[in-house]
C-alpha cells in the first residue's frame, strides 16, 4: 500500500491512500478520547464530539451540516475510550470544502452556551437509551470492572448528571488541551491530489488561535501499564489477578452474561495469535466454536460471540451471550469447555490452515470496505505510527503455529484470569 505521509509545521501529521475511486473518504483522528478525562470529566471527550459541531467563527451548526450535505457529503463523528474522529465522504471535487470545514469545527469551534444547553439533552437521551441496551451496556461495566479506579474503564457517554452540568468553559479547556494540531492526524483516501491536500491543510492552521499552534509540552496521557497487563507466560499478574462471578440483578427478559479477562496491547505480538483464536472461538461466522455449540447445535442463544480491544497500553478480550435466564449454567458450562478445548488441545495442521484462511479471507473482504478501512488506517497511525498493509497482516496470521494459539489460551482462558458479569 503506498501511502502519502507528511506531517505540518505545526506538527499535525497527514496521511494519504491513493485509489481511482471518485468519492474521498478524509477526517481529522484526535488522540483525546475517555483516558484523556480527568477526575470530574467523565463523558466530557464525547460531549465534546456533540458540540463540534455546533458553530465556529465561520460557520453556524446549520451551516456547517450544510457544507458538506449540500453537495451530497456525508459529515459523522464517534468517540472511543483513546481518540475522537471526525470524518466525511465528499466527492472528489468537493474535497477542498471537506478540509475547510474539518478542520474548521476541529480546531475553530466555540462552543457556545446556548447549543451546550440544547445538546445536553440530546446527550442525555442517548445515554438513556443505552442503558436501556443490556447487551451493549454489559461490555462498558466489564471494562469498569477490569480497569477500576482508571479512566479507561469509564463509560464513554458518562452520567446524564454530569453532563448536565458542563458548560462552554469545560468544552474549550478540554479541547484546548487535546485538540491540538500534533496530537491529530489528517487522513484521506481517495482520489486526491496530495500536494494540493498538504497546502490546504497549511493555509486552514495558519490562524489558529493562542495555545492551540506548537506546544512542546507533553500532552497528558493517563496510563499505567503495571495495572493492566496480561497474564504472563508464568500465569498471574495484572489485572488478571483479581478474577470473580458478579451478577446484577436488572430485571431483564434475557439473561446477558460477559466472560472477559486483561489482554495484549496493540504493540504486543502476541495479539496476532489471539486474534486468530478469538475468530476460532465466537468470530462473525456461524461456524465459529461458540456458534456451534450453544446456538447451532442446541439452540439455546440468539447471540453469542468473542471480541477482542487492543489499546495502546493495554488490551480486553470478551465472550459474550444471552440466553433464558434458567440457560445460564448450562451456557456457562459449554463457553468454559470450549476454552479447556483451546487450551488443552493443539490445533492440527488442517485446523489452523482453515482457521488462517478463513480470517485472512474475512480480513480482505472488511478491507474492500474503504470507509472502514480508512478509519481504520488513520487510528492506527494515529497512535503507533505504523502504516496499516493488509500484506503485512496476513503474513502475521501466516507465520501463526498451533503451539502459539494454545499457549495464548493457556495465558487468557484459565478460570483463574477471568471475570464474569451477568445480568439477569
Amino acid at each position: 500500500m503506498n501511502y502519502n505521509i507528511c506531517s505540518l509545521p505545526g506538527g499535525m501529521r497527514v496521511i494519504h491512500l491513493p485509489s481511482d475511486s471518485s468519492v474521498v473518504y478524509c477526517g481529522i483522528a484526535v488522540s483525546a478520547g475517555t483516558r484523556h478525562e480527568q477526575s470530574g470529566e467523565e463523558g466530557l471527550a464525547h460531549f465534546c464530539e456533540h458540540l463540534t459541531f455546533k458553530g465556529t467563527h465561520r460557520r453556524r451548526a446549520v451551516q456547517i451540516i450544510n457544507a458538506l450535505e449540500g453537495v451530497g457529503g456525508e459529515l459523522n463523528a464517534f468517540t472511543n475510550k483513546e481518540d475522537t474522529v471526525f470524518y466525511c465522504a465528499i466527492l472528489r471535487d468537493h474535497i477542498r470544502r471537506a478540509v475547510d470545514v474539518l478542520t474548521d469545527i476541529v480546531f475553530y469551534s466555540e462552543y457556545p452556551q446556548q447549543e451546550v444547553e440544547k445538546e445536553r439533552e440530546v446527550v442525555c437521551d442517548e445515554i438513556e437509551s443505552y442503558e436501556d441496551s443490556p447487551s451493549e451496556l454489559i461490555f462498558d461495566d466489564i471494562e469498569n470492572l477490569l480497569f477500576e479506579g482508571h479512566p479507561l474503564g469509564h463509560n464513554i457517554l458518562g452520567t446524564s448528571e454530569r453532563v448536565r452540568g458542563y458548560n462552554s468553559d469545560d468544552a474549550h479547556r478540554f479541547t484546548a488541551r487535546h485538540y491540538r494540531p500534533q496530537n491529530c492526524v489528517f487522513f484521506a483516501s481517495g482520489d486526491v491530489d496530495f500536494g494540493k491536500l498538504v497546502k490546504w491543510l497549511e493555509k486552514s492552521l495558519q490562524a489558529l488561535p493562542a495555545g492551540r499552534g506548537v506546544d512542546t509540552s507533553t500532552i497528558e496521557n493517563v496510563r499505567d501499564e503495571s495495572i493492566f497487563a496480561p497474564p504472563s507466560q508464568g500465569g498471574g499478574g495484572g489485572g488478571a489477578s483479581k478474577p470473580a462471578t458478579i451478577v446484577r440483578e436488572r430485571g431483564t427478559h434475557q439473561a446477558h452474561v460477559i466472560v472477559a479477562a486483561p489482554s495484549f496491547s496493540a504493540s504486543d505480538p502476541r495479539r496476532w495469535s489471539l486474534y486468530l483464536l478469538n475468530n476460532i472461538l465466537g468470530g462473525p461466522s456461524l461456524n465459529s466454536r461458540l456458534s456451534l455449540s450453544l446456538r447451532e447445535r442446541r439452540g439455546l442463544v440468539y447471540t453469542v460471540e468473542s471480541s477482542m480491544v487492543a489499546y495502546s497500553d493495554t488490551g480486553i478480550w470478551t465472550t459474550y451471550f444471552g440466553c433464558d435466564p434458567s440457560d445460564i449454567n448450562r451456557c456457562r458450562c459449554l463457553v468454559r469447555r470450549e476454552l479447556g478445548r483451546l487450551m488443552d488441545r493443539r490445533l492440527t495442521d488442517s485446523q489452523l490452515s482453515v482457521a488462517k484462511k478463513q480470517l485472512q479471507g474475512q480480513l480482505a473482504i472488511s478491507c474492500d470496505n474503504r470507509e472502514h478501512f480508512a478509519l481504520d488506517f488513520a487510528r492506527n497511525y494515529l497512535h503507533t505510527g505504523v502504516l496499516r498493509d493488509l500484506t503485512d497482516i496476513m503474513n502475521h496470521i501466516e507465520s501463526l503455529t498451533p503451539d502459539d494459539l494454545r499457549l495464548t489460551a493457556q495465558q487468557l482462558f484459565a478460570p483463574e484470569h477471568t471475570t464474569t458479569l451477568i445480568y439477569k
